[in-house]
């Protein structure tokens, strides 16, 4: 997947490691595996950013801090962080290295990003569900990189705010557990009568704004992300090639094939 994202045109990839990301369960790269794809990228001029992206506990930030000194020294270009500690944390203890602020901080206006921006945050990725209203309101006043998701899945729940996962399986969402409950079918009942039988009434279509780069452009936003973490390769392929061709087509002052996208 990381491979097919770069041949297909992505400038940055995001993953994360063993420990500390919001993909517990996904297939993410050992430590030295780590030193392999961020050598990888860099040759071809990719950015590499790694997700530290879980609350962290107190007595994990030794191995936090022996996880992330290892990363500076073999040159990771930023770490995507949730934890408001972490967060200020690492912003003291790596001056040259980006801290971006994680949609899981659940950043969707003015106030908070501009407070983000006075932690010492170089780029904020905005909540997943901020109205394209709002992102342009924060860019008109606040003067930092905004990084928006594009395509992929969404949360029932704002950004990470969702506890439903720890509340029913006793695994956290903020640990990177989440069960996805919100995925699964439900009976909706009202006054004990049954609504409906085995549907998914929690369930989210996935994220897809193609035919709103063009706005998002103009806005001046400084990175489109594409989710495909726990996807197979050949969709995060071609999903990278699809913006990859809309993004090009806008620079080229050309229309968007949305055919041809999709």
């Amino acid at each position: 997947a990381l491979v097919g994202a770069i041949n297909a045109g992505a400038h940055a990839v995001y993953l994360a490691g063993n420990r500390f990301g919001a993909r517990a369960y996904a297939q993410n790269f050992d430590q030295e595996t780590l030193h392999e794809v961020i050598r990888y990228a860099h040759m071809r001029g990719v950015l590499v950013y790694i997700a530290v992206n879980t609350i962290i506990y107190d007595d994990e930030i030794e191995a936090l801090l022996q996880y992330t000194d290892d990363l500076v020294e073999h040159h990771v270009d930023a770490f995507i962080v949730q934890d408001l500690g972490v967060m200020e944390l690492l912003i003291k203890r790596y001056p040259n290295v980006d801290i971006h602020a994680s949609t899981q901080v659940n950043a969707h206006s003015v106030q908070q990003v501009q407070w983000l921006k006075e932690l010492g945050v170089k780029r904020v990725v905005l909540a997943r569900e901020t109205p394209i209203d709002v992102i342009r309101m924060i860019k008109r006043h606040v003067d930092i990189e905004l990084e928006v998701f594009v395509h992929g899945a969404l949360c029932v729940c704002y950004s990470g705010n969702c506890l439903m996962s720890s509340m029913l399986g006793q695994r956290s969402g903020n640990r990177g557990e989440c069960a996805q409950p919100c995925r699964l079918p439900y009976r909706l009942y009202k006054d004990q009568q049954i609504i409906s039988d085995q549907s998914y009434l929690l369930s989210t279509k996935d994220l897809m704004t193609i035919e709103y780069i063009e706005a998002l452009v103009d806005l001046g936003i400084e990175s489109f992300k594409i989710e495909g973490r726990m996807r197979k390769a050949e969709y995060v392929i071609q999903s990278v090639l699809a913006y990859r061709k809309a993004l090009d087509a806008v620079i080229a002052l050309k229309k968007i094939d949305l055919q041809d996208s999709i």
